[in-house]
């Protein structure tokens, strides 16, 4: 989003930047080309049609500048879209290793907004970034699948928990701009009073553990993607890897997992994957 104090020019840029890169670069091909059409264009200068000269005289001019003012705007906006994709997808990457939570938790409230956006991208959502503007009703991100519309609320809150005053407020504009759905992500923990309210409605509360789950699974699913063939019958499934010798990776940690054998609990003697960093990462899969 642009800021309020954001020349026209600025504003301009950061609104195609919104646009994937190749966007911008083709805009300022054609908008060369187009507008250096016109300012070739011989001016029909007739004294007696003086408003006619000055209407020529402004468009000759509007255009000869704007060859190359135009096409060099759109080409900050698709560098300024490549560094900040670039950007999502490092900060995607970067929650891993040994201690992800702790990493979540060092983002400023802006990366983790940006964070979270990209995560939802890499689950097939489009994605309208509020970026903390004021008059959003508290919505962070906007997501679009197909005709339905789901409001998001983030909250980077490390040490305190997300009440039900925030879940209501959220569900109140959700019902106001007659959204499908909401839902707040947050990177602690919810009170009871706020899952008892979500229950039965159309929120969902997604908490540290959670995302850390939403994010190692997109970034599973976008590593298939790239070694697999597209399945023509659903574009929203994705089609068996070529080869799936390899055990899972761990969902919170990304570690390869190993085969273990329930010895306790109501799947005793059955076989699940679990993490070979365990117990000091919990994560398990079904086989």
């Amino acid at each position: 989003m642009a800021k309020k104090d954001e020349s026209p020019a600025m504003e301009f840029v950061g609104v195609v930047a919104l646009a994937p890169w190749w966007v911008g670069t083709s805009m300022a091909v054609a908008s060369y080309f187009g507008l250096h059409h016109f300012a070739q264009q011989p001016l029909d200068l007739k004294p007696s049609q003086v408003k006619g000269v000055l209407l020529q005289t402004l468009w000759h001019t509007a255009a000869t500048v704007g060859q190359w003012l135009l096409p060099m705007l759109f080409v900050m906006a698709a560098i300024q879209s490549l560094i900040v994709r670039r950007r999502r997808r490092r900060l995607v990457e970067s929650v891993g290793g040994d201690n992800p939570a702790e990493v979540v938790n060092a983002l400023s409230w802006r990366d983790f907004e940006v964070l979270v956006g990209e995560a939802y991208r890499l689950r097939g959502y489009s994605v309208r970034e509020n970026g903390g503007g004021g008059a959003d009703g508290g919505v962070d991100l906007v997501l679009t699948k197909g005709s339905e519309t789901t409001l998001v609320q983030c909250k980077q809150w490390r040490a305190q928990t997300v009440g039900v005053k925030i879940v209501r407020e959220l569900f109140g504009v959700m019902s106001a701009q007659g959204a499908a759905s909401c839902e707040v992500v947050t990177s602690g923990r919810f009170t009871a009073d706020a899952k008892e309210f979500a229950s039965g409605r159309n929120v969902e509360l997604v908490d540290g553990a959670a995302l850390l789950q939403m994010i190692s699974a997109a970034k599973l699913a976008r590593s298939a993607r790239s070694s697999t063939v597209i399945d023509a019958v659903s574009p929203s499934e994705f089609v068996r890897p070529v080869a799936q010798a390899r055990p899972p990776a761990c969902l919170l940690c990304s570690r390869e997992m190993i085969k273990r054998t329930a010895r306790k609990g109501a799947t005793v003697g059955e076989e699940f994957w679990g993490c070979p960093r365990y117990p000091s990462c919990r994560g398990t899969r079904p086989t």
